[in-house]
């Protein structure tokens, strides 16, 4: 690992990655120190990822992306570190662009930085699921948000703290992340990243995962006009 910020930790939440997370750990290790939090998996991940050099907190049974977040920032939080940078563990996300991450980071000291993905790249069903669910976010919570499902991210210490009262335990965690943070009065961030799509399994149930959205953006546009 090469020296870097020793405030901020590389968070990878992983459930069945064992075939992917070896270059995503090697590649996050050159910036930051990381730490893997295994969601229940059934095969070899948490032992890859410690052969990789990650620390690894295991969560049983599988509880979602949502805790498995959860428990990374309550472990972050603990030992100190003043932001977490998230990326997914199957290889969508290139650690070689953490630094645009840590570049703005120490220039604006957002506190949620998201990177935002060109959804042109997408495949079809992709790119509709995302264009149609950031409008509908956008409308939402009032103002343009460029790419809320996007799970590459650094996050400050105060929104982790924030963050934690969250009753989302699945992929809304991430959404919910966002509408906390403009309810707060704090900032939001973009950086451009590369939109990347290889072999890997999405863990999202299509049919529920757009339920889930809907309810959540119906519960969110209340809030927001209750404000």
């Amino acid at each position: 690992m090469t020296s870097s910020p020793p405030s901020i930790l590389a968070l990878i939440p992983a459930h069945n990655e064992a075939g992917h997370i070896t270059p995503v750990i090697a590649g996050a290790r050159r910036y930051l120190p990381v730490l893997v939090v295994d969601d229940g998996s059934s095969d070899e991940t948490a032992r890859v990822a410690s052969a990789a050099g990650a620390e690894v907190l295991r969560q049983t049974p599988n509880l979602g992306k949502g805790e498995a977040l959860k428990t990374g920032f309550r472990w972050a939080l603990e030992q100190h570190f003043e932001a977490v940078l998230t990326l997914d563990a199957d290889g969508q996300h290139d650690p070689e662009e953490i630094p645009r991450f840590l570049e703005k980071w120490a220039q604006s000291r957002a506190d949620l930085i998201i990177g935002a993905r060109d959804f042109r790249q997408m495949p079809l069903h992709r790119r509709l699921a995302n264009t149609s669910g950031t409008w509908l976010f956008s409308w939402a919570v009032g103002r343009s948000i460029r790419d809320n499902q996007s799970g590459y991210r650094l996050i400050s210490r105060r929104l982790m703290e924030a963050s934690l009262a969250s009753a989302h335990g699945g992929f809304e965690f991430e959404v919910d992340m966002i509408v906390i943070c403009i309810q707060r009065g704090y900032r939001l961030d973009w950086v451009n990243i590369r939109t990347i799509y290889g072999d890997e399994k999405s863990h999202i149930q299509p049919l529920r995962h757009v339920q889930g959205f809907i309810r959540l953006a119906l519960a969110t546009r209340r809030l927001m006009r209750e404000k």
